[in-house]
């Protein structure tokens, strides 16, 4: 047994501990390399003995006198050291768990925490990265381009983003998860990137290379449930810590998980902290929140009998409830830059309302339901039905992985070939919110979406494939140039239907404003060719095409240069050859 020093917690540190309000619990919790060795220290309520077991042998830990904190400085353990910490359980069984704090792990399907320090010198100065305009590329990182790291995918990942016009890149959960068939949604070690990629600081690197390049970095972030691997969080002293010890509220029947304990100040202090770390230490620009919806309601997912109402009788997770406006609270008085975002898929009221949730956007998933339903039944109220809602909340308008995956076909092909895919991307860039597009989206992927492959992108070589990349690089062009097409996302006097009656049931057309900016007319055309369609405009005088998604440029058979609107019956009225499966936006000369 190896001897070691016991330290002690500051007195402010055990009083934030205690009562689960320590907003940098990872400078205290976890393994940290100290002049004399490295600190360990676990927080495990209910255990008898803990030891820390690595490369150097193993070491028994102190409890601290206050709180269940475990701890002590192992002189012989050093950086890169494995270890993993052994707990006499309640029930006299030792068992062998990661460290719930691991900042750094051994690659999958190891399952042991690393001692490991930053040595990363930041370039991106200022890094907080929230332009007005919002165009985010999704992106799995392993199967983006087959065999780069973090440190390898970095320049490549910012050559392709910039030269799309994307602001963010929104990467699928990093945060280490023993199945990578999960695509990261299943998080084992919620402080440790997955080694998959790289190191801590590879990753790092590669959120420095995208800010110096101008691109925020938002990660996606699992605080809804945990898998039930018994090495990790799941009954970590052999009964219940961080999931709720009832299981009609401790397990998700969705996704055979364990779900948190909201109601236990030390879990949230847990989860609140990571979200910050993330923040902090790897200076990501946002956080995407995932299943929101799993979280508010009890009766998720639930049949009668298989849930609990709350004490007022009702659904509502209000110990979920008080997390989320925490988090939002926190990370908004911390870090006001940084974008938090909710990925809802119920009418749960005011998710982006400062009394609300308190998120700064939420996932307009209804937008994506009703848009692709048109694609599939032709159903025109479905089409202009999201504009009804559409300043409910700030929205962001997601074409993600979810859409292409588990036979549910790839974009271009919903969308009927290419022209449909174009006129889908430009109505979704021209629609009030921001815009979530999912890697392969931007080439016209033919097939699904598979982890275990990378993106066609031999595709780029064919001009029609090639023509959808530069429309998304046009779209976010012209859409930044012009005010008008995002500026005014969430207010009602942002938009104004032009045509929402075609008699053919496949035109829509609106005008996009913003204060102090010109007006940007947007017309969609998902049916057949239109000679003579007759297009009311806000004003006479002459409107120039400022994107037609049959250009050449784009794949497309040729596009006219400009259109003129002649006062007619009171009205300004112009008169279109729309092709098929057509969009084009317009502006006044």
């Amino acid at each position: 047994m190896t001897a070691v020093v016991t330290p002690a917690l500051a007195d402010l540190d055990r009083h934030l501990i205690a009562e689960g309000r320590h907003e940098r619990l990872w400078e205290v919790l976890g393994a940290h390399v100290v002049d004399d060795g490295v600190r360990f220290a676990l927080w495990a309520p209910g255990a008898r003995a803990v030891r820390v077991c690595g490369e150097w042998g193993e070491a028994d830990l102190v409890r601290d006198p206050l709180i269940p904190v475990w701890q002590a400085v192992v002189p012989e353990a050093g950086e890169g050291h494995r270890y993993r910490f052994r707990i006499l359980c309640e029930d006299d069984v030792w068992r062998d768990k990661a460290d719930p704090m691991a900042f750094r792990t051994t690659p999958p399907p190891a399952v042991e925490s690393v001692v490991t320090r930053s040595r990363h010198a930041w370039s991106d100065g200022a890094w907080w990265h929230r332009p007005d305009r919002i165009s985010v590329y999704e992106v799995h990182l392993g199967s983006w381009r087959a065999g780069l790291g973090y440190r390898e995918a970095a320049e490549r990942l910012a050559d392709h983003v910039a030269g799309l016009g994307f602001t963010h890149v929104e990467l699928l959960p990093l945060a280490e998860h023993p199945y990578g068939g999960s695509w990261g949604y299943q998080v084992t070690s919620y402080y440790a990137p997955t080694a998959r990629y790289g190191s801590p600081d590879d990753l790092r690197h590669l959120v420095d290379v995208l800010h110096r390049r101008g691109i925020g970095v938002i990660l996606d972030w699992v605080p809804a449930h945990f898998p039930k691997d018994d090495w990790a969080l799941g009954r970590l002293t052999g009964v219940p810590v961080y999931e709720h010890p009832d299981p009609r509220r401790g397990e998700h029947p969705d996704w055979g998980t364990y779900v948190f304990d909201f109601g236990r100040p030390e879990v949230r202090n847990f989860l609140l902290a990571n979200a910050l770390y993330w923040l902090e230490e790897f200076h990501v620009d946002g956080l995407r929140v995932d299943a929101v919806s799993s979280m508010l309601y009890r009766d998720y997912s639930r049949g009668p009998g298989e849930w609990e109402p709350n004490e007022h009788g009702g659904n509502e997770n209000l110990e979920a409830l008080a997390f989320l406006r925490e988090l939002t609270a926190t990370a908004g008085r911390l870090h006001p830059d940084a974008l938090l975002i909710a990925e809802e898929s119920t009418t749960w009221p005011g998710v982006t309302a400062a009394g609300g949730l308190g998120f700064d956007r939420k996932w307009n998933l209804g937008w994506m339901h009703d848009t692709l339903t048109y694609f599939r039944d032709g159903d025109y109220e479905r089409l202009k039905l999201p504009a009804e809602y559409a300043w409910s909340e700030r929205y962001l308008l997601p074409l993600s992985h979810d859409e292409v995956v588990h036979g549910k076909g790839s974009l271009i092909a919903k969308t009927g070939g290419a022209a449909g895919l174009r006129v889908l991307l430009a109505h979704m860039w021209a629609h009030p919110g921001g815009q979530v597009l999912f890697m392969g989206g931007e080439i016209g992927q033919p097939h699904e979406w598979a982890d275990h492959r990378e993106l066609a992108w031999d595709l780029l070589d064919d001009p029609v494939h090639a023509g959808v990349a530069r429309l998304v690089a046009a779209l976010n062009r012209v859409q930044a140039a012009h005010p008008a097409l995002y500026r005014a996302d969430d207010r009602p006097d942002g938009f104004e239907w032009l045509v929402d009656d075609d008699p053919s049931r496949a035109v829509v057309a609106f005008t996009r404003r913003a204060p102090g900016a010109p007006d940007v007319v947007c017309v969609a055309n998902f049916g057949g060719p239109r000679a003579g369609f007759r297009l009311p405009l806000p004003s006479s005088g002459v409107w120039r095409v400022l994107l037609h998604t049959e250009d050449v440029e784009f794949g497309g058979d040729g596009a006219p240069e400009a259109v003129v609107a002649v006062p007619e019956d009171g009205r300004a009225v112009a008169e279109l050859a729309l092709p098929a499966r057509a969009a084009v936006w317009l502006t006044r000369c």
